[in-house]
Order: structure tokens, then C-alpha cells, then sequence
């Protein structure tokens, strides 16, 4: 069997970024050595569209699950590395068909070299050639059971067969920093693993509201930021103590309002929070009709109370497109633990769903809510959290 010696990465959706294409590219090369860390006899070329990586005899399975982590790559191809030469190429070809339990195959070439002495249509033909005659496939351009991928540069030819999903998407951190709202619900964890799959770095902030929420809450709460640290390096949780504030609310407001009104405090502590910390958005894990306090009359309510811009990732996913996400992304199942947060404790029997402004900031006016959101916002308590134990710098 092959003995794979170098893995090609392919950039994807980075190729559409124009101008910004160097620095995207940079920041993937780095996000890649930083998730590769523990391998330091790797050795990395780029060009401006391949990434390239010696194996150095490492585990190639262990290398694939680590770089299905890191967003903006396509996919990759543990690939041999042979010389560019005809012959090379042809029996390299061959040895795969031979290996195969295919029935049907189809090549694949990209001539980086333009002075190879045939182009990419005739290096096709001259390997097909080889394999239809020493072996029984068939030639299926449409749907091959197996594709033989052929890139040739100046000096060396990468060959491969096999095609790895990456997670696409952006490199992490490039497109700046915003600020979660992270509950220890489902929703929230995968709207962390989605903005970062767009670029963004992901701070959070989580509400806790002691002696009503437990330690174990607070704790599930920093477990399922270290889960999706793992695709930016690292995350940074700003706990807010939001007994008070909450008790005060539910004494202006009632039933009916409280959620709303808990919200929009939440909201604007969050903005607060955010500007000191050099976020330029917040995001949640809302979907419009899930509960009371996201319908569009809410959403809008809630919305009104700040300036920055709110990034809802989720907003069009349904119940079960999510957890589906979050039992893909490994947090479901910590999701699910029963301690509960803020926003379930005080659970409103009959929450209004169609809010007015001009009601919540009636309810508002009962109580002097700008000092206790000043006071949550200068008592924030900040943890970082890690994939591991060991201090770690993600640039």
C-alpha cells in the first residue's frame, strides 16, 4: 500500500477574497501550524493556492481529524510526491488502479508547469492508457468509483486519489471579534461554531444569577466554550452577576414582561461589555418563532435598546437542524446536562410574544435599571478557557 508522504490543502472560498487574498491565506497557513502544533517536524510550503505539508512520517489519520478543525481550508489529499516526469506520473497511476476494488476510474490533471512536455488532457489520456491496458477498469468520466487527482509542478507531481471535506469557510479570527451571548442551552454553542466558521473571533458573555443558578451551571457554561475553542485557539468568558438586576425586573414587570425586560438589560450590558473589550457586534443563537422572546415583535423590542450590530447565525434554522449541528460539533450532549440558567429559573408562565417598546419602557421607568446594568458591567469576572491545560497564544 501507498505510503502517503505529503497532505495538499486546497483554500476554497479564500480564492473569491481578491486583494485581502494574501493575508487570508497567511492567517490559514498559521491557524493550520497552531492546530499541528504537537507535530514539530512537520514542514510547510505555501504557493498562493496549495498548502503543502511533509508528513515526516507522522500518522495521517491523526493529521486528517485535526485539520477537519480548522475552517478555511476546502479539502485536502494525503497525496506521494513523485518526480515530474511521464513515466513517474504513469506508473504512480497505475499502482493505485492495481490497488483499487473500483470498478470504474476517471483522471483528474492540473499542469501548474505550463513547459511539461504534454498538457493536462494528454497526461489524462497517457495514464488512462496504462491503467485500461494492465488492468479490467473502465473509464467513467461522469460518475467514476475512483478519481486519480494529478497536480504537476516544475520538479514534483503530488498524486492522489481520495478527497477530504474540510470545514470551509473562513480562517479563524480574520473578519473581527464579536461578542456571544452563551447560555448553557443548545442554540448558543453552535452559533459560536458558526461565526467562527465565518472568520469572526468569538468572545462570550453568560448571565449567572446566584444562589438561583449553581456552580455546576456556571461550570457547564465554561465546558461548552472550551469545546468550540478548539476552532479559534482559545475564548475569553465575561460572567455578569444578574441576581439583582433580575429579582428587580420581575418586581416591575410581572409575568407577562419579564423575559422582555430581561432581555433588553441583557442586550445592553452585552453592548457595554462589548465595547470595552474591542468586539464590533454581539451574536446569539436566536431562531425567529423558537420562544416567546424571538419573534419578530421581540426580537425587534429587545433589538432597540443598542447600536452595534446583532449576528444571528441560527436565525432561519429549525429545533432539529440544530441540535444535528450541535451533536456534530460534540456539545449536545453537555448542552442537555440539567443545570439550569437565568433564563429558565424564572420561567414566565403566560411571556407576551408581540411586546411594545412603549409598554417595556413603562415597566423600566419603576426601577433605576442604568445604575444596576453600570454595576453588572463594572463586576464582570473574566475566564479565559483553552482546548488544553497549557497556555496557549492563537494568533
Amino acid at each position: 500500500m501507498v505510503k502517503y508522504d505529503t497532505v495538499l490543502i486546497r483554500f476554497g472560498e479564500l480564492s473569491t477574497k481578491g486583494k485581502n487574498r494574501r493575508d487570508f491565506i497567511k492567517r490559514l497557513d498559521s491557524n493550520i501550524k497552531w492546530m499541528l502544533r504537537e507535530y514539530p517536524d512537520l514542514k510547510y510550503q505555501r504557493t498562493h493556492d496549495r498548502i503543502y505539508i511533509k508528513l515526516q512520517d507522522e500518522n495521517p489519520d491523526e493529521i486528517s481529524e485535526k485539520l477537519k478543525k480548522v475552517f478555511g481550508i476546502s479539502s485536502f489529499s494525503f497525496t506521494e510526491k513523485v518526480h515530474s516526469d511521464i513515466e513517474t506520473i504513469q506508473n504512480e497511476g497505475l499502482r493505485i488502479a492495481q490497488e483499487t476494488d473500483r470498478k470504474t476510474f476517471k483522471v483528474i490533471t492540473r499542469r501548474h508547469d505550463k513547459t511539461f512536455p504534454l498538457n493536462s488532457d494528454g497526461i489524462n489520456r497517457a495514464v488512462a492508457s496504462v491503467i485500461l491496458k494492465n488492468t479490467e477498469l473502465k473509464v467513467d468520466v461522469h460518475h467514476p468509483e475512483l478519481e486519480i487527482q494529478i497536480e504537476v509542478h516544475e520538479e514534483d507531481t503530488y498524486i492522489t486519489y481520495e478527497k477530504i471535506p474540510g470545514a470551509g469557510g473562513y480562517p479563524a479570527g480574520i473578519n473581527g471579534k464579536c461578542l456571544l451571548m452563551l447560555s448553557g442551552g443548545i442554540d448558543s454553542p453552535v452559533a459560536a461554531y458558526e461565526l467562527m466558521k465565518r472568520g469572526i473571533q468569538v468572545e462570550a458573555v453568560h448571565f449567572a444569577s446566584p444562589p438561583y443558578t449553581s456552580d455546576n451551571a456556571k461550570q457547564k457554561v465554561l465546558d461548552l466554550a472550551q469545546m468550540v475553542s478548539i476552532y479559534q485557539g482559545r475564548m475569553k468568558v465575561h460572567i455578569v452577576n444578574f441576581t439583582d438586576l433580575q429579582l428587580e425586573i420581575y418586581k416591575a414587570a410581572g409575568d407577562p414582561y419579564a423575559v422582555t425586560l430581561m432581555r433588553r438589560m441583557m442586550f445592553r450590558i452585552a453592548e457595554q461589555v462589548a465595547e470595552k473589550n474591542g468586539c464590533i457586534a454581539l451574536g446569539t443563537g436566536e431562531s425567529v418563532g423558537q420562544v416567546a422572546s424571538q419573534t419578530l415583535e421581540s426580537i425587534a423590542c429587545i433589538n432597540s435598546t443598542i447600536r452595534i450590530p446583532v449576528l444571528r447565525p441560527l436565525v432561519c434554522m429549525d429545533k432539529v437542524e440544530i441540535i444535528n449541528m450541535a451533536r456534530k460539533i460534540g456539545t449536545y450532549d453537555t448542552s442537555i446536562l440539567p443545570f439550569e440558567d437565568c433564563c429558565t429559573i424564572f420561567d414566565p408562565k403566560n411571556p407576551v410574544t408581540k411586546p411594545t417598546e412603549k409598554k417595556a419602557v413603562g415597566y423600566e421607568n419603576k426601577f433605576d435599571w442604568q445604575k444596576m446594568v453600570s454595576d453588572c458591567v463594572e463586576h464582570t469576572t473574566d475566564v479565559v478557557v483553552r482546548p488544553e491545560e497549557k497556555e496557549e497564544v492563537f494568533l
